[in-house]
């Protein structure tokens, strides 16, 4: 199987998620309304989510020099996260199975893509568009913090750096899955998890949009814990790079509230002069 072959299987099955989850949580009401005034929609989301887009292809661009610039300024800490837990990535792996090693291959890929597109699809279909302005500033944030710690910091993974203890599940469950891999992730990259961080991202909006879906609510949760711990159990982070990113989704979340309040304000602000200003004309 070619890149292209395991990039469409990859879109194909995260398509199907995605219409599934939106019939389901969203409803054909909200659809049909969103399709009415996506315009509209997209007028008053489009600014933050072209910002979000760019900051995409800034890392796109980044990642590809990012280890030669890392070597240059980056701090080297793998020994330092392995003298902190130690073999603990090893002990989860304890457990592993040919199930539990299947679920979590397809967590880590699948899942993943998928917590990161349904909820602008989601939040897009609300008449306040102000968790989708939350939620584009959060991944922003999440990015933005996450690929200046790749560039600071020199992690290796515990697959990696303890071979003999730790293996490699998700390659050796699905080897071809390293082709995909390979064009969005470094092995030096791995502190914090974006994994992590963006999935709790993706739970803890869930849980602040909570009444206007209910059921979402929970599936996210899931989800994102399912997603935390892949990343452990196939042995691609440490438990430390884990914690890391929990911590940066919850900042990213809370500074997205106020920057996105902050940015109601202004917007209030200039709304108002620009109507007396033009009161004065008439």
């Amino acid at each position: 199987m070619t890149l292209l072959e395991l990039s469409a299987r990859v879109l194909g099955v995260v398509g199907v998620m995605l219409v599934v989850a939106s019939l389901v949580f969203v409803g054909p009401r909200r659809l049909r309304e969103t399709r009415a005034d996506i315009r509209g929609r997209l007028r008053e989301a489009g600014p933050v989510v072209a910002v979000l887009a760019g900051v995409l292809a800034i890392n796109s661009f980044v990642r590809d020099v990012s280890t030669d610039l890392s070597q240059l300024v980056g701090v080297r800490i793998t020994s330092t996260i392995h003298a902190i837990e130690g073999a603990f990535v090893g002990q989860i792996q304890t457990v592993a199975s040919p199930v539990l090693t299947a679920y979590f291959s397809n967590v880590y890929v699948y899942a993943y893509a998928f917590l990161m597109i349904f909820p602008l699809v989601a939040y897009l279909a609300l008449d306040d568009q102000r968790p989708m302005r939350e939620l584009t500033v959060a991944y922003i944030l999440n990015y933005g913090i996450g690929l200046v710690c790749y560039l600071a910091f020199i992690a290796y993974g515990p697959r990696n750096f303890m071979p003999d203890v730790v293996e490699p599940l998700l390659y050796t469950h699905w080897p071809r899955s390293q082709l995909l891999t390979s064009e969005i992730n470094r092995n030096t990259n791995v502190f914090p998890s974006l994994h992590t961080s963006l999935s709790v991202t993706v739970a803890l909006m869930a849980y602040r949009t909570r009444d206007a879906y209910p059921y979402w609510f929970p599936v996210a949760v899931f989800a994102a814990a399912s997603v935390a711990v892949s990343t452990m159990y196939l042995g691609i982070h440490w438990g430390t790079d884990v914690i890391a990113g929990l911590l940066l989704a919850v900042f990213s979340v809370v500074a997205a509230s106020r920057i996105r309040q902050f940015g109601d304000q202004h917007d209030g602000f200039v709304r108002e002069r620009v109507g007396k200003f033009a009161d004065r004309l008439r």
